[in-house]
């Protein structure tokens, strides 16, 4: 059985609470602004405004909350590594599997799942031409062939 790739739990964490932290810092300015500026219709509307906007990155945080994972990929299975277990899928499993390039994300549906999971690849992908962009590491070579002998 070959060995797992996944990528590096940093980068994991670190994309993960990205839109936690942006919008408590917005949150932070906000009230900041508010009480420390003179009570003005411009100073009240900036403040609002950042109030708004880390209302909205913490809204999507809670969104992204479970729908973002990290997953090891092999040739023989696919394990979603969680907080108290980790979970064995197989490819015969699996609905769907594409890479997002705009975001480096892959998107991973199952067949008996509603909610796709979005996860990693195990290094940057350099995109090619703007937006376009193929995994050339080891985990997608194992993407790619998995899905050209399932036909998914």
């Amino acid at each position: 059985m070959g060995k797992l790739k996944q990528a590096s739990p940093a980068k994991f964490y670190v994309a993960k609470y990205f839109f936690l932290a942006l919008g408590l810092l917005q949150l932070t300015l906000s009230v900041t602004l508010f009480s420390t500026m003179e009570n003005v219709p411009k100073n009240n509307a900036v403040a609002f405004l950042f109030g708004s906007l880390g209302s909205i990155a913490i809204v999507f945080f809670f969104y992204l909350q479970n729908k973002m994972r990290r997953v090891a990929i092999g040739k023989n299975k696919i394990v979603v590594i969680g907080r108290k277990r980790n979970e064995l899928i197989q490819w015969p499993d699996v609905k769907s599997i594409r890479l997002i390039p705009i975001f480096h994300l892959y998107r991973l549906e199952l067949k008996d799942e509603d909610s796709p999971i979005y996860f990693f690849p195990t290094k940057n992908i350099e995109p090619a031409y703007d937006l376009l962009a193929e995994d050339t590491t080891k985990m997608g070579e194992i993407v790619a062939k998995r899905k050209k002998e399932l036909g998914i």
